[in-house]
């Protein structure tokens, strides 16, 4: 799995590509938010249209990224989710947790 960093205007992209899994999947993902919120970012996207597959551990990632993210004062949304992912978000209701977006313009426009 990788995670590369860019940013857009104030918002910090964060394309994930991969495998999220127990393991190394999910440890580079959560180094990669806590890396993101220590360079003083407080708007955070993760692209996931690279992700492969996610197991528990990986949806546990994310859960945890997210509340890391709030309790800094920042905010986590998720964009170009795969079938995959978007179907274990349904299926754990944790898609009423995130806020989810079709584009990266769409999640960039929202922290406005």
């Amino acid at each position: 799995m990788s995670v590369e960093q860019r940013t857009v205007n104030d918002v910090t992209i964060l394309d994930v590509k991969g495998r999220v899994t127990i393991g190394e999947g999910s440890v580079e993902l959560r180094e990669a938010v806590r890396n993101a919120l220590n360079g003083g970012a407080k708007k955070i996207v993760l692209n996931l249209s690279g992700v492969t597959t996610i197991d528990s551990s990986g949806v546990g990632e994310l859960v945890s990224s997210y509340t890391t993210t709030s309790n800094q004062d920042g905010k986590l949304k998720l964009i170009n989710l795969p079938s995959k992912v978007q179907d274990i978000l349904m299926i754990t209701q944790l898609i009423t947790v995130f806020e989810t977006y079709d584009s990266e313009a769409e999640a960039i426009e929202s922290f406005s």
